[in-house]
């Protein structure tokens, strides 16, 4: 997989489980379905979203496996493979090769916060070992550390590292990431919804979303829109805001997974140590996608 594929909206899928919290198979093909008709770019199984420390090796097997077999090649198929352990994380990379991912987004090790070198020396071993080519992803307010752009740049030296996911909320981060760009091939990818279309003016080529679950054709027309200085951008991001706000009410999926109950793609159940969105907020989603529908029909979205 080359970096030039990492380009518009890409989605970080949720994992459906039915009533006693075992896989919705049936569900989550549907949702792949819909989001290859809906213009998403990519499918990223088995991150954040997708609860993947909640699943075990053979539901991440059959997410992965399942995902490959529905995509037939229409888009790639990105999984999700970081651990805090950088041995666990080659493992988990072997693994979602052999399933037929197209490549493995690794977070940086959480919990154990390691040093910037420590950060280089995990992400090169994965990249050396895992036999996938790899896209970093930064999210410090889940992980605790911070991958920073010169680290990035010494690892966007390494040919099977393909791009970074900054899930930081900043454009002057992505503008440091930008310039890495510029020098090399490599992708740049927002992880923040609310500020995507902004990073992709700028330069990055798209973003990895969370309300890509609820809305794909919609994320698929803002960065487009934004890919091509479309004044249309603003008004689409501006009707997309509130929704995306929403999405951080509560912990992630959690927010996302009742937008999709709403919508009645799959339930809004989620395993613990997470819990179904709490009764106060309900509300609030059903208005916002209520208003959104309207917005977005007089927008021609």
């Amino acid at each position: 997989m080359k970096p030039a594929a990492l380009r518009g909206s890409l989605v970080a899928l949720v994992t459906p489980f039915d009533a006693t919290l075992a896989l919705d198979e049936s569900a989550y093909l549907e949702l792949i379905d819909w989001h290859i008709s809906q213009q998403t770019s990519a499918i990223i199984v088995a991150g954040t979203t997708g609860e993947a420390t909640q699943l075990n090796k053979a539901e991440y097997q059959q997410l992965l496996t399942k995902a490959v077999e529905r995509v037939a090649g229409r888009i790639p198929v990105i999984a999700g493979t970081g651990y805090a352990s950088t041995s666990q994380t080659i493992e988990q990379t072997k693994l979602a090769r052999e399933c037929g991912a197209d490549a493995a987004l690794v977070v940086t090790p959480y919990y154990v916060r390691p040093p910037q070198e420590g950060l280089f020396q995990h992400y090169c071993a994965v990249a050396n070992e895992g036999g996938l080519p790899v896209i970093l992803y930064n999210v410090p307010a889940r992980t605790g550390v911070d991958l920073q752009p010169d680290t990035v740049a010494r690892l966007a030296a390494h040919p099977n590292i393909i791009g970074v996911k900054e899930a930081k909320s900043d454009l002057a981060r992505i503008q440091e990431l930008l310039k890495i760009k510029r020098t090399t091939s490599f992708a740049v990818l927002s992880g923040d919804d609310e500020t995507a279309a902004g990073a992709v003016q700028l330069g990055a080529d798209g973003v990895i979303s969370v309300v890509a679950n609820v809305l794909p054709s919609a994320m698929a027309a803002l960065m487009d829109a934004a890919h091509a200085h479309d004044p249309a951008v603003e008004q689409l991001n501006q009707a997309l805001q509130p929704l995306m706000a929403l999405m951080g009410i509560e912990p992630n999926p959690i927010p996302v997974k009742w937008a999709l109950h709403e919508l009645k793609r799959c339930a809004a159940h989620v395993r613990l140590p997470l819990v179904e969105l709490s009764a106060t907020h309900r509300p609030k989603i059903i208005a916002a996608l209520r208003s959104l529908e309207a917005r977005l029909a007089s927008l021609e979205v």
